[in-house]
This record gives C-alpha cells, sequence and structure tokens, in this order.
C-alpha cells in the first residue's frame, strides 16, 4: 500500500507541478491546471525543487489566464508563499549580487581575477535572476586561490576552512564562499582526475565576464560552463540526488549560448568519459517535460523508460537525502544509498561500482569530516 500510495501521489503532484513551472518559465502551452491540487504537498515539492519563485509565476500565469484551478489554494497559503519569495528569493538575491560585488572588488585591488561558478553565472540566463534559489557562491581565482586565501585571512582576519576536497571554504556577508582550487573532486573517481585536467585548461580563459556594481566579475566560457554544469550535476545524481532547478540552469544555459558551445566538443568528451548517456536523458527531459524547444539541443535521442525513471528519481527520491548524526548510522545509510544508486552510476561513470567505492573510501580518509 505505501508504494502504491507514494506512486499514485507523485503522479498527481507530478503533473500539476510541472504545469506550473512550465507556466512559470513562460512556456504557456501548457495552461491547464485540471487536476484536484493538494497545495501543501505542492509547495513543499516547489521548496525541496528549489522552484518555489518559479510555481508561484506559474500560479500567477493561471491568473492573468483567467484559468480555473480546482482545490483553489487558501489566500493566507498564498500571501505567506508570496512573502517567503520576497525574503527567501529577491531580497537574498540582492544581498547575493552585493557579496559578490564586494567580494571580487577586494580580490580585483589585490590582483587577483575572481570567476563565479554555477550560481550567480546560471542566474544570468534565467527570465527572473532573482527567482533563482542563490545558496553558495563558488568562486574560480584563476589558480590563485592559496595566494588569495592567506590575503583575505590576514587583511580581513577571515577564518579559512580547509577541511573540504576541491575547495576552500569561508563566510563573507552572510554567505558562504567556496574558493575552488579544482573543479571537481580528483579523489573521487579516475574520471574525475582525468576530467581535472580539461577543466584546468579551460579554466585559463579570462575573456567572458560582467560587470557587477562597476566591478568586474567573471563568468566561466562557454566550454567550461556546459560540461562543469553537467559534471557537477550527474557527480550529484549519482551520489545524493539533484533537483530540478539544476535541469533549468543547464537548459537556460544552453538556451542563451547555444551558439557558442562547441557542441562536437561537448558530445565527444562526454562520450569519452561515460557521461552521454545521463546528458541525453536530461536535454529530453528539459523538452519533453519543461517545454524546451527540442532546436535548444543539436539533438536528442533517449529511451523513455530511463527518462522517466530519472525524472521521478528526481522529484521523488527513493532514498531521502537526510543523513543520520550518529557517525555509525550514518555510514550504513550511506552504504544503503550507494547500493540503490548503482542504476544511477552506471547513466554517468565509465569505471565501476567498486572502483568508485574504494576512491570513495580514500577520499573520506584524506578529509575524515566529509564522512
Amino acid at each position: 500500500m505505501e508504494n502504491y500510495s507514494r506512486t499514485r501521489m507523485g503522479t498527481d503532484l507530478h503533473e500539476s507541478f510541472l504545469q506550473l513551472v512550465r507556466l512559470g518559465i513562460g512556456h504557456t502551452e501548457s495552461t491547464e491546471i485540471t487536476e484536484k491540487v493538494d497545495w501543501v504537498a505542492l509547495k513543499a515539492l516547489a521548496e525541496r525543487q528549489g522552484l518555489s519563485a518559479i510555481v508561484l509565476d506559474g500560479l500567477d500565469a493561471v491568473n492573468g489566464e483567467g484559468l480555473t484551478v480546482h482545490g483553489s489554494m487558501p489566500q493566507m497559503m498564498r500571501l505567506e508563499w508570496i512573502g517567503e519569495v520576497m525574503q527567501n528569493y529577491e531580497q537574498r538575491y540582492f544581498a547575493y549580487e552585493k557579496a559578490i560585488s564586494s567580494l571580487a572588488s577586494f580580490y580585483n585591488q589585490h590582483g587577483f581575477k575572481m570567476m563565479v561558478l554555477k550560481g550567480y553565472a546560471c542566474s544570468l540566463d534565467w527570465p527572473k535572476p532573482e527567482h533563482r534559489p542563490c545558496g553558495d557562491i563558488d568562486i574560480w581565482l584563476f589558480g590563485q586561490q592559496r595566494e588569495a586565501d592567506a590575503t583575505l585571512s590576514k587583511e580581513k582576519g577571515i577564518r579559512i576552512d580547509n577541511s573540504h576536497h576541491h575547495h576552500t571554504v569561508f563566510n563573507w556577508q552572510g554567505f558562504t564562499i567556496e574558493n575552488h582550487y579544482d573543479f571537481v573532486n580528483v579523489h573521487h573517481s579516475r574520471s574525475n582526475a582525468l576530467l581535472e585536467r580539461v577543466f584546468k585548461e579551460l579554466g585559463t580563459d579570462d575573456s567572458y565576464s560582467v560587470e557587477l556594481d562597476e566591478t568586474r566579475v567573471y563568468v566561466p566560457s562557454p566550454n567550461l560552463h556546459a560540461l562543469f554544469l553537467l559534471r557537477h550535476s550527474m557527480i550529484e545524481f549519482a551520489a545524493s540526488g539533484i533537483n530540478l532547478r539544476q535541469l533549468l540552469d543547464w537548459a537556460f544555459y544552453s538556451k542563451k549560448h547555444k551558439g557558442e558551445i562547441d557542441w562536437s566538443w561537448l558530445d565527444e568528451t562526454l562520450e569519452q568519459y561515460g557521461m552521454k548517456k545521463l546528458y541525453d536523458v536530461f536535454n529530453a527531459i528539459i523538452v519533453g517535460d519543461l517545454g524546451f524547444d527540442v532546436n535548444v539541443f543539436p539533438k536528442v535521442l533517449f529511451d523513455p523508460t530511463i527518462k522517466d525513471k530519472v525524472l521521478n528519481e528526481i522529484l521523488f527520491p527513493a532514498i531521502p537525502n537526510e543523513k543520520p548524526k550518529n557517525v555509525i548510522s550514518r555510514m550504513v545509510w550511506k552504504w544503503h544509498r550507494w547500493k540503490s544508486n548503482e542504476w544511477k552510476h552506471k547513466l554517468c561513470y565509465k569505471e565501476s561500482m567498486w572502483s568508485a567505492f574504494c576512491s570513495g573510501i580514500w577520499s573520506h580518509l584524506l578529509k575524515p569530516s566529509s564522512i
């Protein structure tokens, strides 16, 4: 009964949620919300997927079209939702931009160039940048991470956390900064170590930047950002799961920069490192379920069965990403999650699960705080 109810509820939520997401991003070919909506469950799903603001935009589009939504949302809930989006998305994004520009200004004054990865760089391609959730600020200092950390610590008295793989961590104006010395964790898998060489080469390109509060902030080259977004989301998908917001990052980036990405190079690189199958599935979800034009990508080929399985795992993961607090319980939980994720591993890695397992153990031994 538990499995049936999860599948049935997931189907209803799935349909209503995706309809509202399509409306929220301006894909108005889907304009009917015909199922009775469980607003509490739908709101919780939107929050888990990082799309509370987009779904609210979808609801505004429904109202603008004069359509009927069965089981109308209580007025108080709608007002609370609007308030949460204003505070957690729009106001936070304003503070996010201020933190980025001030940090970049500090680095520029000391001769360091700061590139933003993922978050802010992705938001620039969204219809409403402030409606993309903003969390940590990931930066790349063109190989000068060590010197920049020392300067920041000396002049600002900021504590630098070195307990993480592939980046250091510190706080700046209320935001967690991840200062990358590697683009991916080279201890996690052999393919990561090989790919890091590609990332480092691409990461020397400083010809792309934006002006933020009269401060130059560098952004990744189209090829770097395309490969980095895909690899990062695939690593997370195979290990702990991703949300739909990450697919929208890739979708909006591809749509805006289609003419700048070297698609032949990207296709060959993904094939070489075992990422092609999941890449095709991601693109199929973007076109088939999120309503993007098929011409955003050079081609969209996929297995429908795998596509539906991946989408369902994104929306309703089989093992929720909630770590037990006890160390032993957490290790057992990680083992079960690792075993259940075997099918996901095969979609984006060439190396075996056991090879990845041994690499993961070594990675944790190097940084015990990551356990």
